[in-house]
């Protein structure tokens, strides 16, 4: 690896890092795309490297969210096992699925992602809360950027764990967070704020990740001296992306957010259907 190569690596970790974690997405979603199309890495080795990434981005900004009160770690928890369970399942089917399936899966989670950015997060009133959800006390509070105090309830708990299922598949398969998925679940389905829903997606999408990446790691897939300047770029976005969830995470973020992810769907959707699409390095 050059110096230029390095460096170009870690300044794109580092915006993939501060825009994913802006959005409870970490930088995976991001930094596949980048490892792909400019580093002309081998999509498996990819993937690896991506969740590396997803694992940096979590235990970098986290502590920014604990600490402001947006995580909530009880339903974080609940949740983890049905988004385990899937991962579970995503490792198993490692190797036995095309890669041109993999990239059009791809291409069609950026989709989703762009389109629920837009028009899927919205805030929602007076939620009807389950049983199972009040038996487990998973509601909670935290003060917003003027300082009140805003209440919430969790409704819905078994449509969001199945949707947590899907999103642990994900994961494992293609080395993105699964936040795609996991917020639209808490925001849609489940009807939490958007703040409570990407802070609390961002603690789960590093542990669902460290389960893959060891399988990735003990297959020989993961290149650790590939992941060092995604690790240090994603490490430092990170820190900035949580910096910038809990004072802004505004409608100006989710558009910009929105544009980038349909930029990388094209390179994308390209590849799943065997044209070649790379960026000169």
């Amino acid at each position: 690896m050059t110096l230029d190569q390095f460096a170009v690596l870690c300044a794109g970790a580092l915006a993939a890092g501060a825009l994913g974690s802006a959005l409870g997405m970490a930088g995976g979603i991001f930094v596949v795309p980048l490892l792909t199309l400019y580093a002309h890495v081998p999509f498996p080795a990819a993937v690896a490297v991506g969740l590396v990434s997803v694992i940096a981005c979590s235990c970098a900004s986290a502590p920014r969210f604990l600490t402001a009160g947006l995580t909530n770690l009880r339903l974080a928890v609940v949740l983890e096992a049905a988004t385990a369970l899937g991962a579970v399942v995503g490792v198993l089917m490692i190797g036995t699925v095309p890669e041109g399936f993999l990239y059009g899966t791809f291409a069609v989670v950026l989709l989703v992602s762009a389109v629920q950015m837009i028009t899927g997060r919205r805030h929602r009133s007076s939620p009807s809360v389950g049983r199972s959800s009040s038996n487990l006390a998973l509601g909670g509070s935290y003060a917003d950027s003027h300082g009140s105090t805003v209440v919430y309830e969790v409704s819905r708990l078994p449509l969001g764990m199945t949707f947590m299922f899907g999103a642990g598949t994900l994961s494992a398969l293609l080395g993105i967070g699964s936040g795609v998925l996991k917020i639209p679940a808490m925001d849609a389905a489940m009807r939490l704020p958007i703040k409570v829903s990407s802070a609390t997606a961002n603690l789960m999408i590093g542990v669902t990740a460290c389960g893959a990446a060891a399988a990735y790691l003990v297959s020989g897939t993961l290149d650790l001296v590939l992941a060092a300047p995604v690790v240090l770029g994603s490490v430092a976005g990170s820190i900035l992306g949580a910096r910038i969830l809990v004072r802004a995470a505004g409608p100006g973020l989710r558009v910009v957010f929105a544009v980038v992810l349909l930029a990388l769907a094209v390179p994308m959707t390209m590849n799943a259907f065997g044209t070649t699409w790379t960026v000169s390095s």
